[in-house]
């Protein structure tokens, strides 16, 4: 069984046109009209919305680099393209500040500029992505799937884009993914929530020297709560809970994007717990009932997380074409419930090797000697059918997946934010336990 990352079907891609012909080219980030001129006039540190502009979009172009757009409560139909360097967009009330895709829009906001925040509002119903940072545009024009500048990538022509932050945002019901940070460096997700994807709730994807922190987060009822494609090197998944999606979390490497393959990031203290949900989209290659899927993922630490009841495999190895997965260290992980702790479903031409466990005493695992072997040139592997857990149940629509209840808010302000850093401050390894099943679980129930 694969738990890799979906791909854009062609009905998703005609959504993608659609979307571009609803909102018109000055606004759909993705439609490849031309570059709108900014008016010649000052710009202002602070703008609000709706006092000083009604629209995000239009108080975008009134904006100082640097400066906040600050948006009170309402519900905002918009595609917003971010080209600002250094804006914070700050909602004032994360629940009531609601930018809709309304089911037919491509996305919400999308980033391309350096040093930009998106912080205390939510994002919901858009076709493809909610928030999106990419440094993998043309001008206004930002690249899809299958276009060039992904599978033909040049670093030099789409360097990443530096420097981001996303915090206590919600994003629900979105065609693909909910928050999604793609070619970017130097940056933080925290605090936030992903439900209804049909993808991912949260990704990182295509960055080497990624420095990058993803903590405290919640993603539930996704196909996927997080994912990692080719996203390598000084990522850091901390204190997250991945609980009651499809698939808790991946690290894959994958060839439809640069920088194969992915390997080093750090996942710890984190609960990846009951991920069968049928109340989500379905994954796109039939992932169900896993935690941890590794697909071609080399040389990652899976440090002190909390396990459980993961209906197939609380971690499943697995190759992706001719990339193995190697390397991968299982330290004081606490494993409960699942329906075998550890297993390998890679396949011959592509075997496992090098997973260890610092202590296998009592876990399950598929083949029963796979970890007694970890130092062998291939590790034993069974197949995907011989896993428990059954099949996966029918998803549903992405927008149809149940809504959480008020999330906390921060207290928003006026004040006009300092500029992001350059580097990001990593967890301290030392400090991070195994944390309680109860980790962030009184979030979204209303």
């Amino acid at each position: 069984m694969s738990v890799s990352r979906g791909r854009l079907t062609a009905t998703l891609l005609a959504l993608l046109l659609a979307g571009a012909a609803l909102a018109g080219c000055s606004s759909d980030p993705s439609s490849g009209g031309p570059e709108k001129e900014r008016p010649d006039t000052p710009r202002s540190e602070v703008v609000r919305v709706p006092q000083d502009a009604p629209t995000l979009g239009e108080a975008l172009e009134s904006v100082a680099e640097g400066g906040l757009v600050l948006v009170d409560p309402g519900t905002y139909p918009e595609q917003v393209l971010v080209e600002v360097p250094g804006v914070t967009i700050r909602g004032t009330d994360r629940n009531d500040v609601v930018i809709t895709g309304e089911g037919r829009r491509t996305s919400g906001i999308v980033v391309i500029a350096d040093g930009v925040t998106v912080e205390n509002l939510t994002v919901t119903s858009t076709t493809l992505y909610g928030v999106l940072f990419t440094g993998v545009h043309e001008g206004r024009e930002v690249l899809t799937p299958g276009q060039d500048g992904y599978e033909s990538f040049d670093p030099e022509r789409f360097p990443p884009l530096e420097r981001f932050r996303i915090d206590h945002v919600t994003a629900t019901n979105n065609g693909l993914y909910g928050i999604y940070a793609f070619n970017t460096r130097h940056g933080v997700i925290v605090d936030s929530w992903a439900s209804g994807s049909a993808d991912s709730g949260i990704y990182v994807g295509q960055c080497r020297e990624c420095d990058t922190v993803v903590s405290g987060n919640v993603t539930t009822r996704n196909a996927v709560g997080f994912e990692n494609a080719n996203a390598s090197d000084s990522l850091s998944i901390v204190g997250n809970r991945f609980s009651g999606n499809r698939v808790g979390m991946t690290l894959t490497s994958n060839y439809q994007e640069a920088f194969v393959p992915q390997r080093g990031n750090l996942v710890a203290g984190n609960v990846v717990s009951d991920n069968s949900e049928p109340q989500s989209p379905s994954q796109a290659d039939g992932g169900w009932g896993v935690g941890i899927g590794i697909g071609g993922g080399q040389d990652n630490r899976l440090v002190r997380n909390l396990v459980a009841g993961n209906l197939r495999a609380g971690v499943l190895l697995d190759s992706v074409e001719d990339v193995p997965s190697t390397g991968n260290a299982l330290e004081g992980n606490a494993f409960r419930g699942n329906g075998v702790d550890v297993a390998n479903a890679s396949s011959e031409l592509t075997p496992a090797a090098g997973n260890c466990a610092v202590d296998a005493a009592g876990l399950s695992v598929l083949p029963a000697d796979l970890l007694d072997r970890c130092t062998a040139p291939a590790q034993p592997a069974v197949s995907g059918t011989d896993l428990p857990g059954g099949q996966a149940p029918e998803g549903m629509s992405f927008l149809e997946v149940p809504l959480p209840g008020d999330l906390p808010s921060l207290d928003a302000t006026d004040d006009v934010p300092v500029p992001l850093p350059a580097t990001i401050i990593h967890p301290d390894l030392g400090q991070i336990t195994v944390p309680a099943a109860s980790l962030l679980a009184d979030l979204g129930r209303g």
